[in-house]
């Protein structure tokens, strides 16, 4: 897990994070943990898998064309030549 440090949050908005913090029983510190995840990770957000997943079902593919994407190249891959 990180560590964040945000500096110069001006005094209202400090106090305004301990109250809402202590309405919910939480310290400031889980407070503002909890705003950020809201904030960033949405709990409707779509995922990438399930975005692909969607995409595949409505494209209605035959069992051959899905078949390939169960095969899989596993040549090792060569090294780039820089000269």
């Amino acid at each position: 897990m990180a560590i964040l440090t945000v500096r110069n949050v001006p005094d209202e908005v400090h106090r305004a994070l301990r109250v809402r913090a202590a309405l919910r029983g939480r310290s400031t510190e889980a407070e503002v943990r909890a705003i950020l995840k809201e904030t960033v990770l949405p709990e409707g957000r779509v995922g990438l898998g399930s975005l692909l997943t969607a995409v595949g079902r409505r494209a209605v593919l035959t069992k051959e064309e899905s078949a390939g994407f169960a095969q899989r190249d596993t040549t090792p891959a060569r090294p780039i030549d820089l000269e």
